[in-house]
């Protein structure tokens, strides 16, 4: 089955950035579902030196043609000065969970 469906990453530096990014995508139609991961610990490098962090991941299921939207939403509401913004195409899944992924609207 071809599918639009997709997973956006980005990781967020407290719950409260976390909740309100994904509270606004899910509310304003641009992902279907966010899943909110908190644990997650990063080791990066950034501006020359070795940084570590406490995140929380956003998994968030959209669709491409709304992509645009996803990552403009992501950058006004988030914090860093470079958020990983990061979309993998859903390659095959379980049909009725990939229609519902693209129009969440027709589910009750």
């Amino acid at each position: 089955m071809e599918t639009s469906a997709q997973f956006v990453f980005t990781t967020c530096p407290d719950a409260t950035t976390a909740q309100t990014v994904a509270q606004a995508l899910v509310n304003e139609g641009l992902a279907a579902c966010v899943n909110v991961l908190p644990g997650v610990h990063s080791i990066y490098r950034w501006k020359g030196e070795t940084e570590t962090a406490d995140e929380i991941l956003l998994l968030i299921k959209t669709t491409t043609d709304r992509y645009s939207d996803v990552e403009r939403r992501i950058l006004a509401l988030h914090p860093y000065e470079l958020p990983e913004v990061v979309a993998v195409p859903i390659v095959n899944g379980l049909a009725p969970y990939l229609a519902w992924l693209e129009n969440p609207e027709t589910k009750s």
